[in-house]
């Protein structure tokens, strides 16, 4: 029975971890999309505890293998409705059905996991405390390694749909095992419907990478860690996706986010920090101006992506004036005791995701700016046409700079947005001659 439950506890908490990256592609990135993944984990754990509750009352609980015959069932639901095919990202209210489709998916399994521990744990310490404590102890163990492996084997391994699929296994592995004290009616049903959603899972399911492959012929994904990185496009149509989520695109903006401060700069610079590497566009412009040049980027995996996006990136990469750091950007202002002539910033879309919206902070403008030397100048983009965003972005660098210019970005980038420049001291005008 403990080892059931560190099991149960390895694959509930891994297979948590899975789903917060692989409903981003419909969720998005806002703090909102994981909270509410939270809610709907805790809230049918809960729901299923107290079924545990009402029936141990009555004296009906129902037996293990009832449980696992369903569990079995349950695991593959999110593989099977995550299917881009047919849902799409918050925003409208196809949107918000979707992704209150995704939540309802864990729902059953969660509710079962939450019948079936208390279940197991009453079961094996018959009121023994000591014995209970150790029940618990086996399944907090799991629900310890279980995100470690999902974070750090299983999704840089396999991926979101495959990761999930062999953290179902083991439930239905447990089914085929404690089946035999099932009506032979009930046995059929549950193999049958967990067999068939499983070959569904494996062969018809669709996830964000191979939606894009039906789609674009030229594409690459690489996995980590910290998240799935799907490039994909050709010439100068190639795009960055993060989580399924549309990060960038090749275009002169990007080129001008480092050129703008640079040549507005007073004196001559010789250092930039870019933050947010993206394609790579803005580290390599910087490095045009032969300055050291430092850029930080959180996701291993778009450094990798590097050399799909430019041809040059061989060259870029070996030039001894740069060098990239993998680390959270705030993080490494906070340790590092460097400084820089420009600081540029360019979060990942929305503006509202939980990771940027830290990068438009007055707490964040404040460890920037103790990172500027004498004339330096900040430089944060500002993507899209939200005017109460842009004017929240605009009133904090105010409030942190005594000197802000704003400058629209070129319309022949077809990309809307402001590059906002930030400084301690006056920032020159070029007046047209």
């Amino acid at each position: 029975i403990k080892w059931i439950l560190f099991s149960t506890g390895f694959m509930a908490l891994a297979m948590e971890v899975v789903w917060v990256r692989a409903f981003t592609p419909v969720m998005k990135t806002q703090v909102y999309a994981f909270a509410m993944i939270v809610f709907a984990y805790l809230g049918a754990t809960f729901f299923g505890s107290l079924l545990y509750r009402g029936d141990l009352r009555k004296k009906s609980v129902r037996s293990v293998a009832e449980l696992l015959s369903i569990l079995s069932v349950a695991t593959f639901l999110p593989i099977v409705l995550n299917d881009v095919r047919f849902l799409r990202p918050t925003g409208d209210l196809a949107g918000y059905i979707s992704a209150t489709v995704l939540l309802l998916s864990i729902c059953p399994l969660c509710a079962l996991l939450g019948y079936l521990t208390p279940s197991l744990i009453d079961k094996d310490a018959l009121g023994n405390p000591a014995e209970a404590g150790k029940a618990y102890a086996a399944n907090v163990l799991g629900c310890i390694l279980g995100p470690l492996f999902a974070s750090y084997v299983l999704l840089p391994w396999v991926g979101e749909r495959y990761g999930l699929i062999l953290l179902g296994l083991p439930f239905f592995g447990l089914y085929v095992l404690t089946s035999k004290s099932l009506p032979s009616w009930d046995r059929l049903g549950s193999g049958l419907t967990a067999g068939a959603l499983l070959i569904w899972s494996l062969f018809y399911s669709i996830d964000f990478a191979g939606f894009v492959s039906t789609r674009v012929k030229n594409i690459e994904t690489r996995r980590d860690y910290a998240a799935s990185v799907v490039s994909a496009g050709e010439g100068l149509n190639k795009h960055l996706f993060v989580n399924g989520v549309d990060a960038t695109s090749l275009s002169p903006v990007t080129k001008f986010m480092v050129h703008l401060p640079l040549a507005l700069h007073t004196g001559k610079p010789e250092s930039a920090l870019i933050i947010c590497f993206g394609m790579g566009t803005t580290y390599r412009s910087a490095l045009s101006w032969n300055i050291e040049t430092t850029a930080v980027e959180l996701v291993p995996s778009v450094k990798d992506a590097f050399g799909f996006y430019q041809a040059d990136a061989a060259r870029v990469l070996n030039n001894p004036r740069g060098r990239i750091i993998i680390d959270d950007g705030r993080r490494y202002l906070q340790r590092t005791l460097e400084k820089f002539d420009v600081i540029v910033i360019d979060p990942p879309p929305p503006v509202e995701a939980a990771g940027s919206s830290l990068l438009y902070s007055e707490e964040f403008y404040g460890l920037a700016k103790q990172h500027l030397k004498t004339n330096g100048i900040l430089q944060a983009w500002f993507p899209g046409e939200d005017i109460p965003i842009e004017q929240a972005i605009v009133r904090s660098l105010q409030e942190s700079f005594p000197h802000v210019r704003c400058f629209h970005a070129l319309l022949e980038s077809g990309i809307p947005g402001i590059h906002m420049l930030a400084s301690m001291e006056p920032i020159q005008t070029f007046k047209p001659a």
